[in-house]
């Protein structure tokens, strides 16, 4: 039965080859179980309520691309929408948790009509293909500086002289402050490197140099060894929290579940967005911004995976380009990756995507459906490990994102720097993103730089229409934020 379903000769392949990849994959891919209720309760959402949602996104997501797309692939929050979510949607543009996943499930639901309508492979080649490696080297980028923050290797000093606003309010240095919610700082902040001399500091510290030996000496599970690790050595450094109860936790898990559980589409979710103008626009972009994000991450894998191991032919490749049907395994797996999304949004939890770390169980030997189904059943069982996600200090997960971050650097090899064209463009892309706490930004500065030199250089012809509509929109979107 096996045999018949996932085809495993005609992939060269074997039920016992397809467990072992299966749960080589669930392994390496573990840690994001404690790592997304990590970045996503910054935001105020519950913990272990976000625990339970990310095993039911993943189980949900990963079985629809075994078993529909018979794809050996994982799908999982992405760990840059977990920051886009958390530092861009809720801390910078001002919407609450709840509002941001009713953009996850919005993006899911766009994606999903864009993909049926073959309007998405469209929209991949209208992006210039420099574009689309700054874009994965900048998410790169943002995510290596947001561990550096968490892991608090990095400190800012600001100087008097340097604050524009102090609780949202015009700054007067003859004002006593009283208690400070927010105080927004100009170019002067200078950023520092932190003394090494707290328990969270140098824990954290240790936990990026026990990853960063797993790695290189290429151990199998090295995020989840790396953060089992480093709780341990936070028993006694006291930063790890060994108060759990672990019958409460686990009710606690599937109570907390109920809270984030179809927030998205309540009263406070989705139509609590589009209040005002200004708004509508605002979230129109941030939804496009997540879109076209995911949507490069998940071909992005799919092609640096798929290609050299036969899983995606040549001719897979451009049935994807040019079929009108949904004939060609990728065309399936981008299917399966936007029903994610949507339901990602509705258990509660930040826009998913193709993980990378399928790769571990691709390079074991993984080519069918087979693999991913076996994956999914690791995560169910994972769900023992609810009493463990309050325990997890942030100490421990900061040096994923760091390590992480690098690894997608090799993006920025593929960009070529000799040519102002594009470097310029390219350059504020990832720079953009790091730097102003946003994807959507540096998309933003990207497209409209493109169109800028473009001009200049007189190449008005190699400017799409797809181009001008999104520069338009962010800029629209830019003057917007200026009169308001």
């Amino acid at each position: 039965m096996l045999e018949k379903f996932f085809k495993l000769s005609e992939n060269n392949t074997s039920v016992r080859t397809e467990i072992t990849a299966g749960l080589t994959t669930f392994i390496a891919m573990g840690y994001i179980i404690f790592l997304n209720p990590s970045v996503l309760s910054m935001t105020g959402m519950p913990s272990q309520g976000v625990f339970l949602a990310t095993i039911l996104t993943i189980v949900t997501g990963t079985l629809i691309t075994g078993l529909f797309a018979n794809l050996p692939y994982a799908i999982g929050p992405s760990i840059g929408m977990q920051a886009m979510f958390t530092y861009t949607i809720v801390f910078g543009l001002g919407f609450t948790w709840q509002q941001a996943l009713g953009m996850v499930f919005l993006v899911g639901l766009v994606d999903v009509v864009i993909t049926l309508t073959k309007l998405r492979a469209s929209i991949v080649k209208a992006i210039p293909v420099q574009l689309k490696h700054a874009i994965a080297a900048g998410i790169g980028l943002f995510i290596a500086y947001i561990g550096l923050k968490n892991a608090g290797f990095i400190n800012f000093i600001v100087g008097g002289e340097n604050i524009e606003t102090l609780n949202n309010h015009a700054f007067n240095p003859a004002d006593k402050a009283g208690q400070i919610n927010t105080l927004l700082a100009n170019g002067g902040t200078t950023p520092t490197l932190a003394n090494f001399n707290t328990a969270p500091v140098l824990l954290a510290l240790l936990g990026f140099l026990i990853l960063v030996v797993l790695v290189i000496k290429n151990v199998r599970g090295a995020y989840l060894l790396s953060v089992l690790i480093t709780t341990v050595i936070g028993i006694p450094m006291g930063v790890t929290n060994l108060h759990v109860d672990i019958a409460n936790s686990f009710s606690m898990t599937f109570h907390d579940f109920q809270t984030v559980f179809g927030a998205a589409l309540g009263k406070d979710g989705l139509w609590s967005m589009f209040t005002t103008p200004k708004q509508i626009l605002v979230v129109i972009l941030t939804v496009f911004s997540m879109g076209l994000s995911g949507l490069f991450d998940a071909i992005g894998t799919f092609i640096g995976t798929g290609m050299t191991t036969g899983i995606f032919s040549k001719k897979d490749q451009k049935e994807f380009e040019e079929g009108k049907g949904f004939k060609s395994k990728m065309d399936r797996g981008l299917v399966a990756d936007t029903f994610a999304t949507m339901l990602a949004g509705m258990y509660g939890s930040s826009n998913t995507t193709t993980f990378i770390e399928s790769a571990a169980g691709i390079n074991a030997g993984g080519r069918t459906g087979l693999t991913s189904v076996v994956v999914a059943i690791g995560f169910i069982f994972s769900i023992v490990a609810a009493p463990l996600v309050g325990v997890v200090p942030s100490a421990a997960t900061a040096p994923i994102l760091i390590v992480v971050g690098i690894s997608m650097m090799n993006e920025f090899k593929a960009i070529d720097w000799n040519d102002i064209e594009v470097a310029i463009p390219a350059f504020f892309t990832s720079a953009f993103m790091a730097l102003s706490y946003s994807i959507s930004y540096g998309i933003a500065a990207g497209f409209i730089l493109f169109i800028v030199v473009k001009l200049a250089r007189h190449k008005r012809h190699e400017i799409t229409p797809v181009l001008w509509v999104i520069a338009l929109l962010f800029m629209l979107n830019f003057v917007a934020m200026a009169i308001g």
